[in-house]
């Protein structure tokens, strides 16, 4: 009996141990499950069919974030782009004609550790002081009555929290969710809530939006899952709209149909 006893509970702090050793791996190396940057050499030159230009906004630290600018016909004003957790401008540059074509410029950020940024992110105190920092930018050229906020998958809780701390004309969300602690719950169950150090707590944001609200999201999305829109829906202003796209996956919205005929209803009103 005493050697079962002593078997048990040898087996139960080798659990224990092993299960903090995870977490404590989880806490500090988080960032390489939520963001996957593709990195670009500092002398990697972009080529794009549109006419743009090449931007690099010093942050609060000293620290160079390189952005993209490309340029409308006849500018009616600035669609400023907070992308997804992947890839850098090299490819994320593609989504500019869809913009472009209905004469807005539109300027796409890259994060820290992404594409010629520098540095690495390393928490969403520092993610939201990037954003506002090239912001306030780009602000520099155009007025913020003419500024459209538009955020992508992982970009919608940052440029949630932009539109809720500024005055844009407009917000848009693509693929939004409704806070990272509950996608972390629904894929995660057995993870504490303090291991999760992001949080983009777009529900807490949103009722502090101004500015009229467009959410976009494919009813067929398997990474954010359409739910996420709807519970958003309920905090939305009751001239706020929410799109269901059909037969929509996560990938590729700014080519969808639907999403550019609404967009172009949008940018006319």
């Amino acid at each position: 009996m005493q050697k079962l006893k002593f078997i048990v509970i040898t087996f139960c702090s080798l659990f224990a141990i092993l299960y903090l050793i995870i977490l404590s791996y989880l806490y500090f190396n988080q960032e390489d499950f939520i963001f996957q940057p593709a990195k670009l050499s500092k002398d990697y030159k972009f080529q794009f069919d549109e006419k743009f230009e090449e931007l690099k906004i010093r942050s609060f630290d000293n620290i160079n974030l390189n952005g993209l600018l490309f340029k409308a016909e006849k500018s009616k004003g600035l669609i400023f782009y907070l992308h997804g957790n992947a890839g850098a401008l090299d490819s994320w540059g593609n989504i500019a004609n869809t913009y472009t074509d209905l004469g807005y410029d539109i300027f796409i950020l890259d994060y820290r550790g992404f594409g010629k940024s520098g540095g690495e992110i390393e928490s969403e105190e520092q993610f939201y002081k990037d954003v506002t920092f090239a912001y306030k930018k780009m602000l520099s050229q155009y007025p913020e009555n003419k500024v459209i906020i538009v955020g992508y998958s992982v970009g919608t809780g940052p440029a949630t929290y932009l539109a809720s701390t500024n005055n844009p004309k407009v917000l848009i969300l693509q693929a939004p969710y409704y806070n990272f602690s509950e996608m972390a719950d629904s894929r995660f169950p057995f993870l504490p809530g303090f291991v999760l150090k992001y949080k983009f707590a777009t529900n807490q944001f949103i009722p502090k939006v101004k500015a009229p609200i467009y959410i976009f999201h494919g009813d067929r999305d398997q990474v954010i899952s359409f739910s996420n829109s709807v519970k958003l829906q309920k905090l939305l202003k009751p001239s706020d709209r929410f799109f269901p796209l059909k037969n929509q996956d996560h990938l590729n919205i700014n080519d969808n149909i639907d999403f550019i005929k609404e967009l172009r209803i949008i940018l006319k009103s």
